[in-house]
């Protein structure tokens, strides 16, 4: 379980520290019953806010006493806006968080703790409900669910003589190195560093059985492990199979179907945009679960949740809301709408996937939800986030694993939990 001090200190909460305001509003502690007129306020982010209205539209027919409101916000600007409006005490009633923005929350203590009763940990794969896990207690209820599948050209791979998906990081570092000996400019795509690479490291290092922090709250990026996966990861650019510059607006999709990146890590929602924008590779692709390391095949896992903040006075509302949005049935329903892998376990057996023409897609992320790895909540995850992509810059440039994971231990120590 992921470890949180409740004082606020960091970088994180300077708005609140230079306002000198308590983590969370002055809120009234009067509360609403569930069943009262009122008007439920919700942030949502981005296009998700838009269809997140659509649907509070039935949700407010079966419920027409409460009116939901919900306010877009973009990506980009979230993190500010939500910690400005801790200051000011002007937080709404609940939120959608994305995964890493959980432990700066947490840390303000503006989040209040989710009703275990009314919300099973059983429902919920493992890494979504621990994502939001800090001291033992659930701040949030998992939405929907972000993990890696491995997209591979069959067709290339079977004209270089293999006719399976890797298992392996072995595997994978062969079939590479058989594309590009086959005529393919690389033999996969990864990103070498700047702003979310630490995507395309984690699953190195859970593979390995490494971790962000250790047992203690420590750092565990120069563990033995951590070392291991640097050197698997960075073998890709040593051996020449892998771009060493980031290239900004650089699109894999088009890569993919050129056959000059013809393997690559990504999300769910890469199925449609493939078969939505590359349409001639019919049958010549699929996503595989990621190549296992020692300690298997394992993902990070991200997404987004469902909070209310303790200063609301609609809890009652904000819970059935909470409630509607995480069944099954609903999920299924998003998953239709936006493409949004459920985080209930259940809405797999739902229509909108289980009969959908991504089906067999959609397959191997469930499994990989299984035993998906949580990024655990961290006050100062930016930071953490930075530094690991500056230690993966580095490697793919030639600097040495063990010697970089020293300096990334020793640069991330003062960043964990206490």
């Amino acid at each position: 379980m992921a470890r949180l001090a409740k004082p606020v200190v960091g970088i994180a909460v300077t708005v609140v520290t230079a306002l000198g305001l308590t983590a969370c509003g002055g809120g009234s502690d009067e509360q609403k019953s569930a069943d009262a007129k009122q008007t439920l306020t919700v942030w949502g982010m981005g296009e998700e806010a838009k269809r997140l209205s659509e649907v509070a539209k039935d949700f407010e027919k079966d419920n027409p006493n409460i009116t939901v409101k919900v306010t877009p916000v973009g990506w980009d600007v979230v993190g500010q806006k939500m910690t400005s409006a801790a200051a000011a005490g002007t937080l709404p009633d609940m939120a959608q968080m994305g995964s890493t923005m959980m432990g700066q929350f947490i840390a303000l203590d503006s989040l209040e703790p989710v009703d275990e009763k009314a919300f099973k940990k059983s429902d919920f794969f493992p890494g979504t409900w621990e994502n939001n896990v800090a001291d033992g207690t659930a701040y949030g209820v998992p939405w929907y669910a972000d993990v890696r599948g491995l997209y591979y050209r069959t067709d290339l791979a079977e004209k270089a003589g293999i006719k399976k998906a890797p298992t392996t990081w072995g595997d994978h570092h062969k079939l590479a190195e058989a594309y590009q000996k086959d005529g393919s400019e690389w033999g996969t795509a990864l990103q070498p560093g700047n702003t979310g690479a630490w995507q395309s490291y984690l699953q190195f290092l859970y593979g390995e059985g490494g971790d962000i922090v250790d047992k203690d709250g420590k750092s565990a990026l120069g563990s033995p492990e951590a070392v291991q996966a640097f050197e698997k990861w960075g073998s890709y650019f040593k051996d020449g199979l892998a771009k060493k510059n980031f290239v900004v607006g650089a699109d894999v999709a088009k890569t993919f179907a050129s056959g000059d990146e013809p393997t690559f890590m990504s999300g769910p929602w890469m199925v449609q945009n493939l078969n939505d924008q590359q349409p001639q590779l019919k049958g010549k692709w699929k996503v595989a679960p990621l190549p296992a390391g020692p300690k298997g095949s394992v993902s990070w896992v991200g997404g987004a949740s469902l909070v209310t903040f303790k200063d609301s006075e609609h809890k009652a509302a904000a819970k059935a809301f909470t409630k509607y949005l995480t069944t099954p049935e609903m999920q299924g329903k998003w998953y239709e709408m936006a493409k949004s892998i459920p985080a209930n376990k259940a809405a797999f057996e739902q229509p909108q996937l289980k009969d959908s023409k991504e089906a067999e897609s959609l397959k191997v992320f469930e499994k990989t939800l299984d035993t998906a790895k949580e990024v655990p909540p961290m006050e100062k995850w930016n930071e953490i986030a930075a530094a690991i992509e500056g230690t993966l810059e580095k490697i793919a440039q030639g600097g040495g694993p063990a010697a970089e994971a020293k300096k990334l231990q020793t640069a991330t120590e003062g960043l964990m939990n206490p």
